[in-house]
């Protein structure tokens, strides 16, 4: 199926539910979803501790926001508390990796056939803009996307976003969203690693979309899988390179 990119889109309603979607206060918020961004970024490195004094003078916030924006990222597995210790990063490993992947590509399929089911021509029109924002960036050369990488990260959130948008099942979404973002924290440990050519992550990008406005729920949600399992895969591929190494 032909797509027409530069069709006039209206803005996207439906927002895919997050893993701190109605906690907290608007300050407080902010902060969770800063810092489990900054986790996910890989600004602070697996098993760094957390010390308040540093984090008070990054944020501008109180300790006790702090404390309980750290408490929940340890439920979402992306903090540790040790007694007597503070606050970690949460370690990473290839077996915790392998049980990621099995969950967000259960969810993420859930939520794409779900989403078949319920979406209509806005949803539709939220897909295409979403992959045209990300396909200009997908075509500029290396040096140029390197350039413009957080921006990438964030279309490509938008993206797998704006598929699962129509999914009605809100805490298949909120659960999904919480895998979403355990498995990016393993893709920009190894991001270095990638092939400088993105054609063929563009390509599964558009095939993906063609599926899925086709409203082909078995091809879409197999296109998916294999879209996930093999990012998984190459960051697995540079754990062994790693322990190889040492």
């Amino acid at each position: 199926m032909e797509m027409t990119l530069n069709l006039e889109v209206r803005k996207q309603r439906r927002v895919s539910a997050r893993p701190d979607e109605g906690s907290g206060s608007s300050a407080g918020q902010e902060l969770l979803t800063q810092l489990r961004l900054d986790i996910v970024n890989n600004l602070f490195a697996p098993e760094a501790k957390l010390k308040f004094a540093d984090l008070t003078k990054r944020y501008g916030l109180g300790i006790g926001t702090l404390r309980e924006a750290l408490s929940h990222l340890v439920s979402e597995g992306f903090v540790t508390l040790d007694s007597g210790r503070g606050f970690r990063v949460a370690p990473v490993s290839e077996a915790d990796l392998i049980e990621i992947t099995e969950h967000y590509v259960d969810f993420e399929k859930r939520a794409l056939a779900d989403a078949i089911r319920h979406g209509d021509d806005e949803w539709e029109a939220g897909i295409v803009a979403s992959y045209h924002r990300l396909n200009i960036i997908h075509e500029l050369p290396w040096e140029e996307r390197m350039l413009r990488h957080s921006e990438w990260v964030e279309r490509h959130r938008e993206f797998h976003e704006a598929l699962v948008a129509a999914c009605e099942a809100r805490w298949l979404l909120r659960l999904r969203s919480l895998m979403y973002y355990q498995s990016e924290r393993y893709r920009f440990l190894s991001k270095m690693s990638r092939n400088k050519n993105g054609s063929r992550k563009a390509i599964e990008h558009r095939a993906i979309v063609e599926a899925t406005l086709a409203r082909d729920t078995d091809k879409a949600t197999r296109l998916l899988e294999r879209h996930i399992r093999e990012t998984a895969e190459t960051v697995l591929a540079n754990f062994e390179k790693r322990s190889k190494a040492s």
